[in-house]
C-alpha cells in the first residue's frame, strides 16, 4: 500500500504524562514528512461507566488533547493539528484509525526498562502487530543524536524498511547505519557486534550513494553474497537520497541482540514487522526484540509497498 497524500500522522494519547511525549515526537515526525497531525484519544465507555462521574473521564480526555496540542504547537508552530476523541477500546480504535494513517505514534508503556517482563498483550506490541501502517514506539527518555539504524535480512519487507529509513535519515539530516546480521554457522565460533564490533563485510555509502568495500575481509561464499546484495540495495536507495551518508555492514551474531546493542547510540531504529511473509497480525523475533529492549524509539514498518533490492 502507498499512503494517500493526505494521510496524517496519528498520535495515540493515553495518560497525560505519556501523551505529551508522544505528541512531541509525533509532531516532529509529521512536520518532517510533510503530514498533518491528528491527536487521538480513545474513550472506553465500559471503563467510563464504572467511574463515579461520566463527565470526569470526558473532561480528562479533552484536557489531554488540549495539552498535547499545545506541546505540538511549541515543537512545530506551523503544523496543522486536530484532535479526536473516539469511543471504544483503545487498541481497536487505533487499529481502525491506522487504516487511513501515514504513521501511528504510541508510547511504549515502559517496555524498554522492564527486562524479561514485557507481556505480549502490551498495547504498543499489539498495535505494531496489527496496524496497517508504520508504528513509531516512543520511549520515556530522549534518544541521543546518533545515526538512524535499520536492520535488514534480505527479505522484500526489509528492503521496504531500508527505503523508509533512508527517508527518515534524510528528513533528520542524520547518518544512516544499515546492518544485516547473519547467525554464525552451527560448527563455527559465535560472533557479534557492539559499538565497535567486528564485521564480516562492510561498506560505506557517501552522499552520492556510492558504496565502497570496507572493514575486515569476510571470506567467500554466503557472506560475500549477503554484502553484495546489501551494498547494491544501499547504493540504489542512496541515489534517491543523495544527501544521506550511509554505512552498511554484514555482521555475524544474534540479530536481535546486535540490533538492540547498536540502538543504544541511535536516534531511531527502523525494522520491518517480519522478515519473511510480513502478514498482518504478526511480528518477527527481531522486531519484538527491538520493541521490548531498544532504548531508542523504534519504527516498525508495515503496510507499505514492498521494494525490490535491485533496479532503477
Amino acid at each position: 500500500m502507498t499512503p494517500a497524500a493526505d494521510a496524517p500522522v496519528v498520535a495515540a494519547l493515553s495518560s497525560s504524562e505519556a501523551a505529551l511525549r508522544v505528541a512531541r515526537a509525533a509532531a516532529r515526525e509529521a512536520a518532517g514528512h510533510g503530514r498533518a497531525l491528528v491527536l487521538l484519544h480513545a474513550l472506553n465507555w465500559s471503563a467510563v461507566l464504572r467511574s463515579p462521574s461520566v463527565l470526569g473521564p470526558r473532561d480528562e480526555a479533552e484536557n489531554i488533547l488540549e495539552r498535547a496540542a499545545a506541546v505540538a504547537a511549541e515543537v512545530e508552530p506551523e503544523l496543522p493539528v486536530s484532535g479526536e476523541i473516539v469511543e471504544g477500546p483503545p487498541l481497536a480504535a487505533l487499529v481502525r484509525r491506522a487504516e487511513s494513517a501515514f504513521l501511528v505514534a504510541v508510547g511504549d508503556g515502559g517496555m524498554s526498562h522492564c527486562e524479561g517482563c514485557v507481556p505480549t498483550d502490551a498495547p504498543a506490541v499489539q498495535l505494531a502487530a496489527q496496524a496497517g501502517c508504520p508504528v513509531l514506539v516512543v520511549r520515556h527518555e530522549p534518544a541521543p543524536q546518533g545515526p538512524v539504524l535499520v536492520g535488514v535480512d534480505g527479505s522484500s519487507s526489509s528492503w521496504t524498511a531500508l527505503e523508509f529509513a533512508f527517508d527518515c535519515a534524510e528528513r533528520r539530516s542524520a547518518r544512516l547505519l544499515v546492518l544485516r546480521v547473519t547467525e554464525p554457522p552451527r560448527d563455527g565460533p559465535p560472533g557479534g557486534a557492539g559499538a565497535a564490533g567486528e564485521t564480516g563485510a562492510g561498506g560505506e555509502a557517501g552522499p552520492a550513494g556510492e558504496t565502497s568495500a570496507g572493514g575486515p575481509a569476510g571470506g567467500a561464499g554466503a557472506g560475500d553474497d549477503a554484502h553484495a546484495a546489501l551494498a547494491e540495495a544501499v547504493a540504489r536507495c542512496g541515489r534517491r537520497h543523495p544527501s544521506v551518508s550511509a554505512e552498511c555492514h554484514v555482521v555475524v551474531g544474534d540479530p536481535g541482540t546486535v540490533l538492540v546493542d547498536q540502538s543504544r547510540s541511535a536516534q531511531l531504529a527502523v525494522v520491518a514487522a517480519r522478515g519473511d511473509e510480513p502478514l498482518r497480525g504478526m511480528l518477527g523475533a527481531v522486531s519484538q526484540s527491538l520493541l521490548y529492549h531498544s532504548p531508542a524509539p523504534v519504527v516498525v514498518v508495515r503496510g507499505l509497498t514492498v521494494s525490490a533490492p535491485v533496479g532503477a
